[in-house]
């Protein structure tokens, strides 16, 4: 007897709410960048296609100030969190069993399961302290608190890849004499690779998206572009909002087109 094969697309229903779940992922971030070219303010009436909040965007200084900064405070704090978390994956991974395994894999992923703003209002304390001790209030608190939140984001995808990774090769490199150094630099980094660059990606966005840690520890002056746009929206709601959001949405597009690509070069 012919028995067709199981699959939840056959469920009644299934189209429909794959449908919904689609338009209530994308249909607001459509409706933002439709009306990033609105040629008036209104955030509901088109008024015609223009480029003016773009320009408008370009032109602003502060706007320009603060892109810079959520980017260079991206890209490093992302960086050394994705060279901790490759440290921490090895050693918990290329390893035999030690007591307290467990209790350290549960430690790094901690700031996973504890609320954002408890993390803030933590670093908030700690950071003060320091401030008052030292005087210093420059952006190597900001660095540190975002490289802190970022590991544990890093090390889930670079544990997972050498999870995934034959062991029997770097054995193999080892019977052929090679240092534990060579082995890592000639086998295990380079399989390695997608696995840090999805790290990296994923530190870099979380970095770049975080406004409760941002509010909780910068110092005057140092606001990023979330904290920027938050304090704008609370005075008024502009199509220039739209159109540096939707900068920002190109480029996630294009770093993680540039990620699909780079892994599916290196066949990952």
């Amino acid at each position: 007897m012919f028995r067709r094969s199981y699959s939840v697309s056959h469920l009644p229903g299934f189209g429909f709410v794959a449908i919904l779940t689609f338009l209530m992922l994308y249909l607001p971030i459509l409706v933002l960048v439709i009306f990033s070219f609105n040629a008036g303010v209104s955030q509901s009436i088109w008024e015609g296609f223009s480029l003016q909040w773009y320009e408008a965007a370009f032109r602003n200084r502060q706007v320009r100030d603060v892109s810079i900064r959520s980017l260079w405070l991206a890209a490093t704090a992302a960086g050394i969190a994705t060279m901790v978390a490759t440290l921490a994956a090895l050693g918990t991974t290329r390893t035999g069993r030690f007591p307290g395994q467990t209790m350290i894999y549960a430690l790094i992923n901690q700031p996973l399961m504890v609320p954002e703003v408890v993390t803030g209002v933590a670093l908030l304390i700690f950071v003060a302290a320091i401030k008052v001790q030292t005087g210093y209030t420059g952006m190597g608190y900001l660095v540190a608190a975002h490289t802190a939140f970022c590991i544990p984001f890093a090390y889930l995808p670079i544990r997972a890849r050498l999870e995934t990774m034959d062991i029997n090769l770097e054995r193999a490199a080892a019977d052929l004499y090679a240092t534990p150094l060579q082995a890592f630099r000639y086998i295990t980094l380079p399989l390695l690779v997608p696995g840090i660059l999805a790290g990296f990606m994923l530190g870099f966005v979380i970095s770049l998206d975080t406004v409760v840690i941002t509010e909780f520890v910068k110092s005057a002056g140092q606001d990023t572009l979330p904290t920027y746009m938050l304090g704008q929206l609370r005075r008024t709601v502009t199509p220039e909002m739209n159109a540096i959001a939707t900068l920002f949405l190109a480029l996630s597009l294009m770093i993680v087109t540039a990620f699909f690509l780079i892994t599916r070069k290196r066949g990952a």
